[in-house]
């Protein structure tokens, strides 16, 4: 297989070129060239943001195109149009934000989606972004050429955005840890390297549409995760079990402060932990036990020093110790 990256050097788009590559694959990348070079990849460089930034892109001939773009959907558009008729398919990586919010619990790539977003246009904000590269996909490609995988929650090695690595530092740092309950509280997400797996499969059975690319509701708990978190890295941490409502009326902001959590019976756990995913397991979705998606992401740390690279696209706002010591300090569960 003849394989086309745009990007290709962070996250989801690394893990597919690393599993790519693992097959055996012929992987090109395309990008601005501001990474080191994979190895055993080819890397063409061009700023798709600029003008003629993709000409490096004008001779060539791919099974598959991969395309993790975040922002206007236009770079999109442009990339798709430019290779329609050279590559066989084009694959987006998209999200589940794309639906309306907020998508109740069960729901399937059926669910209604977002409203105003456009195959050419600058970038907005995330949902409309993420559909606007969806449709821009599907105008150049058609349906039946283009995958649109709607991830949810990715974690894994080379984690960008800031979620489990947080909680692997955490936790390192060791003390009393402020864990939000409850501790059986069911999540869903997706491996990094889970989700590259299901891409390259999903390209050699040619499938085509939408899916919902996450595990199936609770793969594992939070307390699986953060359990995971201190055995890994070592560290003299106890996880203090605290209830929902103790840390809302805390005004700690669930996702965000404490990422990953989010109160059980909410609109925000039923849109980000309980989607239908069905359809992506019935084509191949095979999900890793969380113990080792927490113990790779805690080697790959430490492989680069401990301190994670972060996106500057996603604002970090973590939870501040001090608030943590005070919300400890008035009792947990």
């Amino acid at each position: 297989m003849r394989l086309l990256v745009l990007g290709g050097t962070e996250f989801a788009g690394r893990a597919v070129v690393e599993a790519a590559l693992g097959r055996g694959w012929e992987v090109t990348l395309l990008n601005r060239g501001r990474h080191a070079p994979v190895p055993g990849a080819r890397t063409l460089v061009g700023d798709r943001t600029a003008p003629g930034g993709l000409g490096a892109l004008n001779d060539g001939e791919w099974d598959a195109v991969v395309d993790t773009w975040s922002a206007a959907p236009r770079a999109v558009h442009e990339a798709a149009r430019l290779l329609r008729g050279r590559a066989r398919r084009y694959v987006y990586v998209s999200s589940c934000s794309v639906y309306t919010w907020a998508p109740p619990a069960g729901y399937t790539e059926d669910a209604p989606l977002v409203e105003g977003a456009e195959p050419d246009a600058e970038q907005t904000d995330y949902p409309r972004d993420k559909r606007g590269g969806e449709l821009a996909a599907v105008d150049a490609f058609g349906a039946a050429d283009s995958v649109l995988v709607r991830a949810g929650l990715i974690l894994g090695p080379y984690e960008n955005v800031g979620r489990l690595p947080w909680w692997l530092t955490r936790t390192a740092r060791g003390g009393p840890v402020l864990a939000p309950g409850p501790r059986e509280l069911p999540l869903q997400y997706v491996d990094v390297r889970d989700l590259a797996e299901w891409i390259l499969g999903a390209v050699e059975q040619g499938l085509s549409g939408p899916f919902n690319l996450i595990s199936p509701q609770g793969h594992a708990t939070m307390g699986e995760l953060l359990e995971a978190c201190v055995r890994v890295t070592g560290g003299p941490a106890e996880l203090r079990w605290t209830a929902p409502d103790i840390v809302l009326d805390a005004g700690i902001e669930p996702w965000t402060q404490l990422p990953v959590w989010v109160p059980p019976g909410s609109d925000m756990h039923d849109a980000l932990h309980s989607a239908d995913v069905s359809r992506a397991v019935a084509t191949g979705l095979t999900c890793r036990p969380v113990a080792e998606t927490v113990a790779d992401t805690w080697r790959w740390l430490q492989e680069i020093g401990g301190e994670a690279p972060l996106r500057p696209d996603r604002p970090q706002k973590h939870l501040d110790p001090e608030v943590e010591a005070k919300v400890l300090a008035s009792g947990t569960e």
